[in-house]
């Protein structure tokens, strides 16, 4: 199967190339005019709309961008957004809870990538700058506009590249519209627990023009309800190397084996419930005031029960005896533990909950009017995103204690790793809510603010005569000022005073099958119920360990730029784009508190505020020469620059002194960060057919010249800490200078890639072939930047790794076809392993090696024709992740494996309405 999607890939490149090749003589026999003006005559419809609408906006761009086009009205190409994106030529996504959910570009981790929406950058629900475009419904999305190559007017531009999406705009079409539309959607694993594996989609968009084409409005509504239906494997980490005696002496496992200390299976269940609304209000009394007002508000439920099975396999197992637990290991060339049995360990049978309400609100609004020869753009905007969490997890064992089982393990990195108890955890009534070797619960309540608010003023002026080579000159000025702050109280769940108890019949929800993991049954139950009735959680923040999770960072980056738009002719050469500046000057702070456990009590709790201002240069160059025949060489130089992580400019840290030294140490975030900084060089040859077809090669190359680790300074100033510190009798003097480890700018490097993409219809080929056609890409990425000493490193070792995000292959192939109101695609996205950054257990940031992924998407619609009674009236059935492509993650090799998901294949029929 990988092999005939390789050779498939393969035969759509080369078809391509003939293409090129054909094309040119074609054009060469044919007035270059001609084909432009039957291209003008022919209306397209369905997937053809969308891939030429797409090819138009890569052609005509002057910087090298990818695009995705709406085929109609609330129909881009994929389920989801996210889906539409990775499906790009040098753009990639990683899967979260089976939804592509963040996006890398170019190979870097979705932090050096910025997203826009109608130009003005957005907020993020997450802990950080990347934006989760699951909040983002693709039905009330017109396009998206990948921009690799920036240029000094593109504010808010991210490193490896600024993603726009854009809403429709009313004026913009001829007529209103109106289109509805609604899906039925179901999951393959089915139902469990409470928890149905049936969704829907809804939604409906109006356009309508009035005042005689002088006002226009477009108002779009979307309803989804996912089901949540999840299988997984997961092992504990780190996988850590045994030894003979102390910490990491595993009874019956040899020194030297890698070992990972614990293992659960889990069925997941629940449900997303997502609305969304998206508003456009236009005026445009004349060609010189265009006013346009944006309104987009998403809110989104997610609920969900992980039912779990698990093992700790440390060496205790809960009772006194810590010896009792032991081990017949297997063990194979690679030192890697890979399965045995495990003798008297005590299981838990676990209920791990989740709900989650995240919030995006945006406003923006631009007016744009001639002011004598100048034309002017005044925009404001406003955004705003929230998220609250509750995590909460109560813990069940067979009583009296210990009920000691003995489990087979057998661990596999291509499939479900396998745990067969020799005891049956079915029954309900045989499992207590009780303190267990995890106690009987732990509670959190994470919340996220997200707060920005954007003014620009803009104006293009023509450009001297005597500069014939430049059209017009734009200058600009903005100013963003950017809020995020997190807070998040945590606290033990504990028993009530009825102490040790089953859970009562009318909690349960049923039982749920492992047995895709050897585990059999296990009861699932309503675990936030369970908590008000038998136990009590009081989530506090003021504990020494909790502080440091509360912190505010403060942003205001004022960017003024000037940009020479260039648009001339060198002999029978045309030459058009832009030579610019832009001036960003960022002012950085962040506010937290940190306990400081060597003051008195009451006055351990310190406040900590510190920040940094920093001006950067960012010239650029973007040029398109436009040879005959359609063909289109495009050159880019430019300075780039990502700002740093938020999490990473926290200024709350972890504070303390060894008495046993008197040295000080500390490990936190650092808010005098500088951004990534960039140089990079762009190269693209592309070949187009009109808007009908292309053919594509583009070469980039990045040099990192700063990076940001994770690195500890051993000679940090404490002074201001240990200022007032007093030893106790006997400590020695405490000194000023300490270990401080802390996110700190070191070291970049380069990066470099390769992208071949086509779009082709294949009856340019071949008449008979008229409606099939292919869109395919291939990006090829390599990198010298090793990360020395990677944050939260425990899975990919302390060794040096490549960056994060980075697959060396990605691969795309789209085959159609569309013929007379019928249209059918098969989409495939591969791309090959690669380290992500994955939220863990703690709800810290961590990476792992990701295996590689290939999904594959189905797609099939019938369009009534004009002539029919159900004119406007389209019938479709989607299909997404067919192959059931599982997500793995593993820990340094792939014989030690962390997670194993499979989420299901998503099946969706409905139908949709234009009048």
């Amino acid at each position: 199967m990988l092999q005939l999607k390789r050779n498939l890939l393969s035969a759509a490149l080369a078809s391509a190339t003939l293409l090129m090749a054909a094309g040119a003589q074609a054009q060469d026999a044919a007035p270059a005019d001609q084909d432009a003006t039957d291209l003008d005559t022919v209306v397209v419809t369905g997937i053809r709309a969308g891939i030429e609408g797409a090819i138009s906006t890569k052609k005509e761009s002057t910087s090298i961008v990818e695009a995705i086009s709406a085929e109609d009205i609330g129909k881009l190409p994929d389920i989801s957004i996210a889906e539409s994106i990775a499906r790009l030529p040098g753009i990639s996504a990683q899967r979260v809870g089976g939804r592509a959910q963040v996006i890398s570009v170019r190979g870097l981790s979705p932090d050096f990538a910025t997203t826009l929406l109608n130009g003005r950058e957005m907020v993020s629900t997450g802990d950080n700058r990347s934006v989760e475009f699951d909040q983002y419904p693709a039905e009330l999305m017109s396009g998206v506009t990948v921009y690799k190559t920036p240029d000094a007017g593109l504010v808010g531009q991210g490193l490896s590249g600024t993603i726009d999406m854009r809403t429709v705009r009313p004026l913009d079409y001829s007529d209103p519209v109106v289109a509805v539309s609604g899906r039925l959607q179901r999951n393959s694993l089915g139902d469990a627990a409470n928890a149905d594996d049936d969704g829907n989609r809804i939604n409906a968009s109006y356009i309508g023009q009035f005042a005689d084409r002088t006002l226009g409005l477009s108002i779009g509504y979307s309803h989804t309800e996912l089901p949540i239906q999840e299988n997984q494997v997961g092992l504990y980490e780190p996988w850590r190397e045994t030894t003979a005696s102390g910490d990491n002496f595993r009874n019956g496992v040899p020194a030297g084996v890698y070992f990972s200390d614990g293992i659960k299976a889990l069925r997941r269940t629940g449900d997303i419930e997502r609305d969304a609304v998206m508003a456009t209000l236009q005026y445009r009394p004349s060609n010189d005031w265009t006013s346009t007002l944006d309104l987009f508000h998403s809110k989104a439920e997610q609920e969900d029960t992980a039912n779990q099975f698990e093992v700790n396999l440390s060496g205790y197992n809960g009772v006194d005896d810590p010896d009792v637990l032991t081990l017949d290991p297997r063990i194979n060339g690679n030192g890697t533990f890979t399965g045995g049995t495990a003798t008297n360990v005590y299981p838990l049978v676990r209920g791990m909950y989740r709900k989650r309400e995240d919030k995006i609100e945006a406003v923006g609004w631009n007016n744009d009017f001639n002011l004598g020869p100048a034309r002017v753009k005044a925009d404001i905007g406003w955004s705003r995103a929230e998220r609250e969490e509750l995590l909460l997890e109560n813990n069940t064992q067979m009583i009296p204690r210990p009920q000691l089982d003995n489990v087979h393990l057998s661990y596999d990195n291509k499939d479900f790793s396998q745990l067969r108890p020799g005891l049956d955890y079915s029954n309900p009534e045989q499992l207590f809510l009780t303190n267990t070797i995890y106690g009987s619960g732990y509670g959190k309540v994470p919340r996220v603010e997200d707060e920005l608010k954007t003014y620009t003023l803009a104006a293009s002026l023509p450009a001297p005569q005597a500069l014939g080579w430049l059209s017009d000159i734009d200058v600009g000025l903005n100013y963003a000022d950017r809020q995020k702050q997190k807070t998040q109280p945590e606290g033990n769940i504990n028993l009530g005073a009825q102490g040790d108890t089953p859970i009562a019949r009318d909690l349960q929800y049923g039982l749920v099958n492992l047995g895709f993991a050897g585990v059999g049954y296990i009861p699932s139950w309503n675990v936030p119920a369970a908590i008000a009735r038998y136990m009590s959680f009081e989530p506090r923040d003021d504990l020494s360990y909790l502080i440091p999770k509360a912190w505010t960072v403060d942003e205001k980056l004022t960017t003024g730029y000037v940009r020479a738009n260039i648009d001339a002719e060198w002999g029978p050469v045309g030459v058009r784009g832009n030579i610019g500046v832009q001036i960003q000057h960022a002012d950085q702070s962040s506010r937290a508190n940190y306990w400081d456990g060597t003051r008195p009590e009451g006055s351990q709790v310190r406040p900590i505020e510190n920040g940094k201002t920093y001006t950067d240069y960012l010239p650029s160059l973007n040029l398109a020469f436009l040879f005959p025949h359609d063909q289109t060489l495009r050159l880019a130089l430019a300075r780039q620059v990502a700002r740093p992580r938020v999490d990473q400019l926290r200024a709350s840290l972890e504070f303390g002194v060894d008495t046993t030294t008197g040295r000080p140490g500390a490990s936190g975030g650092n808010p005098e960060l500088d951004p990534w900084r960039a140089n990079a060089f762009d190269i693209s040859y592309e070949k187009y057919f009109g808007n009908k077809a292309y053919v594509a090669a583009a070469y980039f190359y990045k040099d990192l010249r700063s990076y940001i680790y994770t690195q500890t300074n051993d000679n940090y100033d404490f002074s201001d800490f240990v200022a007032d510190y007093v030893p106790a009798p006997g400590e020695p003097p405490t000194q000023t200078r300490g270990n401080f480890t802390a996110p700190y700018n070191g070291q970049g490097g380069k990066l470099q890639g390769l992208e071949l993409s086509a779009s082709i219809p294949l009856d340019l080929l071949w008449a008979p072939l008229q409606g099939f056609g292919v869109v395919a890409s291939a990006s090829f990425n390599d990198s010298d930047i090793k990360i020395v000493d990677p944050d939260s490193a425990s899975s990919v070792g302390s060794g040096p790794i490549s960056l994060p995000g980075l697959s060396d292959e990605v691969y795309n192939l789209t085959a159609y076809f569309e013929r007379g109101g019928f249209e059918a695609r098969v989409s495939q996205r591969k791309r090959s392993d690669f380290i992500g950054e994955i939220g863990n257990f703690d709800g810290n940031r961590t990476l792992r090696y990701v295996v590689g992924e290939d999904q594959v998407d189905a797609q099939i619609r019938y369009t009534f024709g004009e002539t029919s009674s159900l004119a406007g009236l389209t019938l479709l059935f989607e299909a997404s992740n067919l192959t059931n492509s599982p997500y793995q993650t593993y820990a340094g090799t792939k014989d030690r494996p962390l997670e194993y998901i499979e989420w299901g294949r998503t099946y969706l029929l409905g139908l949709s309405y234009k009048f």
